[in-house]
């Protein structure tokens, strides 16, 4: 059989703003730290040989929590980071659409090039994460690893998995702290085991 890497993906627990957060770094609420311990359970300790967050708050945190149970020391990647909302980072859906009319209508006419100013389109953070986790599968072949990362990633990731394009993005959910798992084969043939468990 054909070795493959398998990946926990997770998205980060509940965070206090809820906004465009983006690589703003915000805190975890207490809810969203009780929802790292409730993934314990679901992560078996010895099976997992390296786990990996982005280098913000909201994902070290999980690290922090889920590699002590796992017994494996966290590593942050900055490649991991959420989006980059630029001028929208901090505001609401709301006061994006109240206070930046003309963005709001331009990334609807084209949300997978859209730049809200100084930040990220989508195919940016493609090009900034999908190289990132190329290194970890072939880092880790043979092996199951843990990545703590963000709703926009985890999302991006999940599409490539499955071969749908960018402007499938919000087709997928992920509520805080869901588990995703994929197997990426030696082949280069990709299998998603679970999305937003």
């Amino acid at each position: 059989m054909t070795p493959k890497t398998r990946i926990h993906l997770i998205r980060h627990g509940e965070v206090e703003r809820q906004c465009y957060n983006g690589h703003y770094d915000v805190p975890l609420t207490p809810r969203g730290v009780e929802q790292y311990h409730g993934l314990k359970p679901r992560l078996e300790p010895g099976r997992i040989t390296a786990l990996y967050t982005s280098d913000l708050t909201r994902t070290r945190r999980g690290g922090e929590i889920l590699g002590a149970h796992l017994g494996v020391a966290p590593v942050a990647l900055p490649g991991l980071r959420e989006l980059n909302c630029g001028a929208w980072e901090g505001l609401t859906l709301s006061e994006v659409q109240k206070q930046r009319p003309e963005e709001w209508a331009a990334r609807l006419a084209d949300v997978v090039n859209f730049r809200a100013p100084g930040g990220e389109s989508l195919t940016d953070l493609a090009g900034r994460v999908l190289p990132v986790l190329s290194q970890l599968v072939e880092r880790h072949r043979g092996e199951e690893i843990l990545v703590v990362a963000h709703g926009g990633v985890n999302r991006l990731v999940l599409l490539e998995a499955i071969g749908a394009p960018l402007s499938s993005m919000f087709s997928i959910d992920q509520k805080y702290c869901s588990l995703n798992i994929i197997d990426y084969y030696a082949d280069g043939n990709r299998v998603v085991q679970l999305i937003n468990g």
